[in-house]
């Protein structure tokens, strides 16, 4: 079981496995995957890692992963059921998803 206490939290964007990462305490804790397309980021699936849930570590990987979607200049295409949540909830993100995908993802 992972310490209560994750302490460190690093954030990364792995593109050769086409994940962003959260390792907590020097663990892997959570990811995101995604597929690239020409102009945005298709997020297909979040997972954090059992012993890590209820702490909010998927919020700040959402929170990173779609930070890097807007530094690059790119979209957001919120397939993943938690990342189109935290878009949900997060109208500061909602510029990186088109009113299309607004609609159709329910943001």
């Amino acid at each position: 079981m992972a310490d209560p206490n994750p302490g460190d939290i690093t954030l990364a964007d792995h593109p050769e496995q086409h994940r962003f990462e959260l390792h907590a305490g020097g663990k892997l804790a959570a990811y995101a995957e995604y597929n690239v397309l020409a102009n945005a980021l298709l997020f297909t699936h979040t997972e954090t890692l059992p012993g890590f849930e209820g702490r909010g570590l998927g919020s700040k990987l959402a929170a990173f992963a779609l930070d890097e979607v807007r530094r690059r200049g790119i979209g957001a295409i919120p397939v993943c059921q938690f990342i189109a949540g935290y878009l949900r909830k997060h109208p500061e993100y909602h510029d990186l998803v088109t009113p299309a995908n607004r609609r159709a993802f329910h943001i």
